[in-house]
């Protein structure tokens, strides 16, 4: 997390508790008042999950756009508007955010849009391009499990 002040630090951390535990209205709130302190791209991209989570991509979408405006280099936001845009049905457009995910020189879970892309591969019958994927993700998190349950699934598929 880029630098931020105490006061926006502390309301994002209670929003993202209050996130976790189920409570959306509250930690959309609660990132709300982080961003009028100080806006970052952390409360932003975390606002658009909880409004995901209720169902509003295109809210979600507006605020991870937001959230690239501050911070072109955070990957969540391209990763997670490439999750909605796969909710949506939109897998053509989801694409190039999740490609743009990879690439973001600020982003810890870099397995996640590749596993995302996997799965748009997947649903479009590019078995292929899917195992890459989810080999990619392999390689990049060796310990995270849906990516070899999906490699395996592929693996049946192709065979």
């Amino acid at each position: 997390m880029r630098e931020i002040s105490r006061d926006a630090r502390e309301l994002l951390e209670k929003a993202l508790q209050e996130h976790m535990a189920g409570n959306l209205q509250t930690a959309i709130e609660l990132y709300q008042q982080s961003i009028d302190i100080q806006p970052t791209a952390e409360a932003y991209t975390y606002m658009g999950w909880a409004y995901s989570m209720m169902g509003d991509f295109e809210t979600a979408i507006d605020l991870c756009l937001k959230a690239i405006h501050i911070d072109p280099e955070f990957g969540n936001p391209y990763n997670d508007i490439g999750s909605y845009l796969i909710a949506l049905g939109k897998l053509d457009e989801a694409v190039s955010w999740l490609k743009k995910a990879i690439l973001a020189r600020r982003y810890e879970a870099r397995h996640y849009p590749h596993m995302n892309l996997a799965r748009v591969y997947l649903m479009k019958g590019q078995f292929k391009d899917a195992l890459m994927e989810a080999e990619n993700a392999i390689r990049i998190a060796p310990d995270y499990k849906p990516a070899h349950i999906l490699k395996h699934q592929i693996l049946a598929m192709l065979n």
